[in-house]
């Protein structure tokens, strides 16, 4: 029976992957791979020989239908990312919309995301969250910092260290220099670090220190 599989990965320890995702990953027919080079370390590492095909941001408008069709004629296929949960700032939701609209059946497996663990150690209020993801990088930049100053949920945003800096003086700009900050890097690896404080004194910190690694950013509600 056709269906598709959308298949959470490791964030960086590779025991964090469950039983399950390795069942499925074995006994689809097709694999979709963000990167087949970074999935192909993954596969060779629980002994996975599943097929594998390229399905990334810069191609998936143009191989969504081809998809489709192969699951319509029953084949049976997983969607994973590079690291954590596809389609949270990943490949995932074009395909998993098809799907739907086509009336395909889609079962999203539980795993790995790196927002959830950086929320929960955080020591910021996580019963009322938004997640944001990337901030763009330039148009909107402004507008989005603008509306969120005022947003009272605690925020979560996704990051790449270069432009962590650039994020964290827009925090103190437009949030303020007090608003509680928390830092997760390298989250499930061996140089995870989680850097707390106020957003003045977390850019201080890493003005002093560039981050290297995945980059999740927890900023205080608007109290």
């Amino acid at each position: 029976m056709s269906k598709l599989y959308l298949v959470p990965t490791p964030i960086g320890n590779l025991e964090d992957i469950t039983f399950r995702a390795l069942t499925v990953l074995n006994e689809v027919d097709l694999i979709l791979a963000e990167d087949t080079r970074t999935s192909g370390k993954l596969l060779k590492h629980f002994e996975i020989s599943t097929p594998m095909q390229s399905h990334h941001m810069h191609n998936e408008h143009k191989t969504v239908d081809r998809i489709i069709q192969k699951l319509k004629n029953g084949e049976t296929i997983a969607l994973i990312s590079d690291a954590g949960t596809p389609a949270i700032s990943d490949p995932g939701f074009l395909l998993t919309r098809a799907c739907v609209e086509h009336k395909i059946e889609v079962d999203c497996l539980p795993g790995a995301t790196a927002f959830v663990p950086a929320l929960v150690n955080s020591g910021l209020p996580n019963d009322k969250f938004v997640f944001e993801g990337f901030l763009p990088i330039k148009k909107g930049r402004q507008t989005r910092l603008k509306i969120l100053a005022e947003e009272t949920r605690t925020m979560i945003f996704y990051e790449s260290p270069h432009k962590l800096i650039k994020a964290l003086t827009s925090f103190v700009e437009y949030f303020g220099a007090d608003r509680q900050v928390s830092v997760s890097r390298e989250l499930t690896k061996m140089y995870e670090e989680t850097i707390r404080g106020t957003a003045q004194e977390v850019l201080n910190h890493f003005e002093a220190k560039p981050p290297k690694g995945e980059i999740v950013i927890i900023v205080e509600g608007n109290k």
